[in-house]
């Protein structure tokens, strides 16, 4: 069967990510499945004629509802639908979008949520679907390239220190953009350096934003114990969040987190932003922590300096969670399923 596929390609998202796991799925059944980033289009019209083009398309996918959905509504195939997680949490305060969002809802074959919270969510905001609406978690695969040399990567970051090895290095892993709020820590962060210059907060990811990018540059710039990092191949960044003393994540808004299950997974403990999507999968003081200002973000940091049985307990418990329900068998033969459900 050869379907397309709509998703955000911009290099080293989470979206792209996703897209790339889920296609493999797809053609580990014997499928082919063509890749295709929603800016490319103009309108439905245009995906309608790549479709039917010679040799036509029997089927279509597309991650996130308004962004790719929309773009869907004129093809004579089958399609299924991928929340991404800003069309549940943030698009359907928008009116105009969320009936576009309700008319592709009704037209696919069927939706998949990451996480329950979300599946209510859409039955909330949308026209109740619930029989068409299948959970199913992310999976996830970690791999640490051997050839990371930490102490470069600091250096290049413009960590400057005699003490590299007793550095305690939170990293912030976020694509630069306004739903991450990539400064939303960094006042607080940068007092609580002042007072133990050994506590960094290192920036990383893709930069999406060109305006917020520019901002964060010059604020960090100009602020004590901050940094920026370039981006990196998603096998250098888990070599980076291994070496780490605990990944960070601030964002507004979140579907589910891929970066946070790669640092459970990698055994990083994880101080997560207390929002719907974090807290469907960081259990406060059972599998990470979470924290809702960023004074508490400092007291929740302190936490896991000083009480070493609470780090090893997040620790285990967020590897323990990962394998438990984000398993990658589990997530392919869902896919697989759903597929054959466009013939």
């Amino acid at each position: 069967m050869k379907l397309l596929f709509l998703a955000c390609l911009k290099p080293k998202t989470g979206n792209h990510t996703t897209a790339e796991r889920i296609r493999s799925h797809i053609e580990s059944a014997g499928h082919t499945c063509e890749l295709r980033d929603p800016e490319e289009f103009q309108s439905p019209a245009d995906v309608a004629n790549l479709v039917s083009r010679n040799p036509p398309f029997e089927g279509a996918l597309a991650i996130h509802l308004f962004r790719a959905g929309r773009l869907l509504l004129d093809i004579q195939v089958p399609f299924g639908v991928i929340f991404g997680g800003t069309d549940i949490n943030e698009d359907v305060k928008v009116e105009q979008k969320r009936v576009v969002m309700e008319q592709v809802l009704l037209k696919a074959r069927f939706a998949v949520a990451f996480t329950s919270k979300l599946k209510e969510e859409a039955e909330l905001f949308l026209v109740s679907q619930s029989s068409k609406i299948y959970v199913q978690p992310q999976g996830i695969q970690t791999e640490v390239t051997e050839k990371f040399c930490w102490t470069e990567f600091l250096r290049s970051s413009g960590v400057r220190s005699e003490h590299v090895d007793e550095l305690r290095v939170f990293l912030l892993v976020c694509g630069l953009r306004r739903v991450k709020d990539p400064l939303y820590l960094v006042e607080e962060f940068s007092e609580w350096h002042c007072e133990n210059l050994l506590n960094v907060l290192i920036i990383i990811g893709p930069k999406i934003d060109p305006l917020l990018t520019a901002k964060v540059e010059a604020v960090v710039k100009r602020t004590a114990g901050v940094f920026l990092a370039q981006e990196r191949s998603q096998q250098e960044l888990h070599a980076a969040m291994k070496r780490c003393f605990a990944m960070v994540n601030s964002s507004v808004s979140e579907g589910m987190s891929a970066a946070i299950l790669e640092a459970m997974h990698l055994g990083v403990p994880v101080l997560a932003r207390d929002i719907p999507g974090n807290a469907a999968v960081v259990q406060h003081k059972v599998t990470g922590l979470l924290y809702s200002s960023p004074q508490e973000f400092v007291h929740q940091s302190e936490r896991l300096l000083s009480d070493h049985e609470l780090r090893e307990r997040v620790v285990r418990n967020g590897k323990l969670y990962v394998e438990e329900h984000h398993s990658l068998k589990q997530e392919r033969g869902t896919y697989q399923r759903l597929v054959d459900t466009l013939h």
